[in-house]
């Protein structure tokens, strides 16, 4: 199993920011390609944001474009999301995910090979 630790969530009012990290470790981050994912309470998990291994493909969910931006740190084996505007919709757990074959990123879950734990966001209105 490899880890994936997702961190920066928290409460905030509407139209706030949070950044979300997530640490891996355990994989040559590099070639993986990375996306984040939420699941709020009695919906699907749903995709968010995903990005190639060397951040030249980057896709979003139409309901974050715009407000989200999903980047990593191949150096420090990290990928961020730094969400602006938030909206009490937003409100989910969180997860980043790494797929292998990183040189595409996908908006599909079953791609992934690895998830985290998750971190909750709370979107206050």
């Amino acid at each position: 199993q490899v880890p994936l630790v997702e961190s920066g969530g928290g409460l905030v009012q509407a139209g706030g920011s949070l950044r979300l990290s997530c640490a891996a470790s355990g994989l040559t981050f590099s070639r993986y390609a990375m996306g984040w994912f939420r699941q709020a309470p009695g919906k699907e998990r749903e995709f968010v944001a995903a990005i190639s291994w060397g951040g030249v493909c980057t896709t979003y969910a139409d309901s974050v474009k715009g407000r989200f931006t999903i980047s990593r740190d191949n150096a420090k084996n990290t990928v961020s999301l730094q969400m602006n505007s938030l909206k009490p919709e937003d409100t989910a757990t969180y997860y980043c995910a790494a797929k292998s074959g990183g040189n595409f990123c996908s908006t599909i879950l079953n791609d992934y090979n690895y998830g985290g734990q998750g971190t909750q966001v709370t979107v206050s209105s």
